[in-house]
């Protein structure tokens, strides 16, 4: 009973508002969140402005309500008025009413919904692209490219029958944990082109305020401009085959000169990630489950990744012999 009321408490708490600050969604949120970027705190004052002004409708209707239910009961002798003929003033003053309030909640939506879309003045571009089931991220024109998939730790625990809440509790980030993160700047303006290589998927991070669907042979695009540092992390939100629930985005907003930094030692590094076309013979734990098996058969083991196959080595010269 104490742990369903404190329940209910953070989701009156989460409904207000002022509570409404966590970036991500947390359990028995019920409003929507302020989210880090422009577009997100676009979105949520557009939400708070309509929700406000639902909430006073709501409120003088059912006063209304109360009222003449109250006042004029038949218990206090009231009788139907049946010579009622509709006023015209009245009929005037609810028509003309509920046309301002949309203009008014119109005007600022649709200014907000114009700026979402304007990529202009970008600073740099980051192409995703959704794959079954695993997102590949390019930073245009630095060469730098990462793949990003359900970390394996995850993927052990969601294929372990015996898994016990203990070890769901010890891993806090339990499916929504990825082994490369998205890497992006703070107070720059990140232009995103999005598509996908097989599948419809749709890439979708709360915290920045918007989602985009990723269509084969289709370049959608988005863009952000994150506020504040921290680790923000989301999902695929597109029902795009059996692993759509395991398809998370994890995305690590750092000061531009941090991030400048780690786009150096990736340049420095120099290792593009393995194409699906090019996985070794018995996987690498690396590419599409539908290519590698490894992937699969690893974490059902509770093994790590394999390790690079041996070249095979030469026969023996008697047995050449033989077969000669």
């Amino acid at each position: 009973m104490q742990v369903r009321f404190s329940r209910w408490m953070v989701a009156a708490l989460a409904s207000m508002p002022l509570a409404a600050l966590a970036a991500d969604p947390v359990p028995w949120q019920l409003n929507m969140g302020r989210g880090v970027t422009a577009s997100a705190q676009n979105a949520y004052e557009a939400h708070m402005l309509a929700l406000i002004i639902c909430v006073a409708i709501g409120a003088v209707v059912f006063v209304a309500m109360a009222y003449a239910m109250f006042k004029f009961r038949h218990s206090k002798g009231a009788v139907p008025d049946t010579s009622f003929t509709h006023s015209t003033r009245l009929e005037i003053l609810w028509t003309v009413i509920p046309v301002v309030l949309l203009v008014i909640m119109a005007v600022p939506a649709t200014a907000k919904l114009v700026a979402m879309y304007d990529t202009r003045e970008s600073e740099m571009t980051v192409k995703v692209t959704g794959l079954q089931w695993m997102w590949k991220y390019e930073y245009l024109g630095e060469g730098v490219e990462i793949v990003s998939r359900l970390d394996r730790e995850s993927d052990r625990l969601r294929q372990t029958r015996g898994v016990t809440r203990a070890e769901l509790e010890a891993h806090p980030a339990y499916l929504l944990e990825v082994d490369n993160e998205l890497v992006l700047p703070t107070n720059t303006k990140v232009r995103f082109v999005i598509t996908a290589d097989d599948v419809i998927h749709s890439w979708w991070v709360p915290a920045l305020g918007w989602k985009q669907d990723a269509i084969p042979g289709i370049i959608n695009e988005a863009w952000t401009d994150i506020r504040e540092p921290g680790v923000y992390r989301g999902q695929c939100a597109e029902l795009c085959g059996k692993d759509h629930g395991f398809m998370p985005i994890v995305v690590r907003a750092v000061p531009r000169e941090e991030f400048d930094a780690w786009l150096a030692s990736k340049k420095a590094a120099g290792q593009a990630p393995a194409e699906p076309s090019q996985v070794p013979e018995g996987g690498d734990g690396n590419a599409p489950r539908s290519v590698d098996p490894d992937m699969v058969e690893d974490v059902r083991q509770g093994e790590g990744p394999a390790a690079p196959q041996a070249p095979e080595q030469a026969a023996d010269p008697a047995d050449a012999a033989g077969a000669a």
